[in-house]
């Protein structure tokens, strides 16, 4: 299902297979996006390569079935890949620029049949980019849903990439402040990223270090337009102003 910012159904054009000529214009528009960042003044920027948007889809084997370059051996899946980052450094020096991958997640009936080669794989061409950073989305047992159980089935990705990647691995998916300081401490990862917490508690950092309680994230206001939800999350100095 496609939808609108308020979360309304729109219809949408069936999905085909990119043309190669086609594919070069969306490299291009990743390093003109690079640039607009950097010129805006952005400190850096991160490539989105995960959840089953387009570079996930040529990554893996059950949703690329390419016949070109593009397609066939990890080798070629991960060519797209390789290109937009290439092309987002030629803006930027390599140190501005992260990856985000997740590959062992499901999310839209993602799958690969060789998943730990493909993005060991990945990684290691990623290595050779000497980027900021490579940044692993843990798969959850429940998307949709409040449980932050990671799928049990599932290998750990941040710590099964550190090696092939050679530098600093974020990891992020459904952490709350006690698992993320036992990856951190057990060497999983070396950085824990937040999302629904910090949408919720814009002083995420000064909770954790104060063991404050948190604000209860809204989940219905997550993809919906309008400041309810975004920006009207009390901080702790309203709470206390309040009080």
């Amino acid at each position: 299902m496609h939808m609108d910012a308020t979360g309304a159904p729109i219809p949408f054009e069936t999905p085909r297979a990119l043309e190669e000529h086609e594919i070069a214009s969306i490299v291009e528009d990743f390093r003109l996006a690079a640039m607009n960042a950097r010129a805006t003044g952005f400190d850096g920027v991160e490539i989105h390569g995960a959840n089953g948007y387009l570079i996930d889809q040529f990554l893996r084997d059950g949703s690329n079935r390419r016949t070109d370059r593009y397609g066939g051996s990890i080798e070629r899946r991960a060519r797209f890949l390789l290109e937009v980052v290439d092309a987002v450094v030629s803006t930027w020096e390599p140190g501005r620029v992260g990856v985000r991958l997740s590959p062992w997640g499901n999310f839209n009936d993602m799958q690969d049949s060789d998943t730990r080669s493909l993005f060991q794989h990945s990684a290691s061409e990623l290595r050779e980019r000497r980027l900021a950073y490579l940044h692993a989305v843990e798969p959850r047992a429940d998307q949709s849903s409040d449980i932050n159980a990671l799928d049990p089935n599932a290998p750990d990705a941040a710590q099964t990439l550190r090696a092939s990647f050679g530098g600093p691995v974020i990891s992020a998916g459904g952490y709350v402040r006690v698992s993320a300081e036992e990856a951190i401490s057990q060497g999983r990862a070396d950085a824990i990223a937040f999302g629904r917490l910090f949408i919720a508690n814009p002083d995420l950092p000064e909770r954790f270090r104060q063991g404050a309680l948190l604000n209860r994230y809204h989940r219905p206001s997550f993809y919906g337009g309008g400041p309810s939800g975004y920006i009207d999350y009390p901080a702790l100095t309203d709470e206390a102003a309040l009080a």
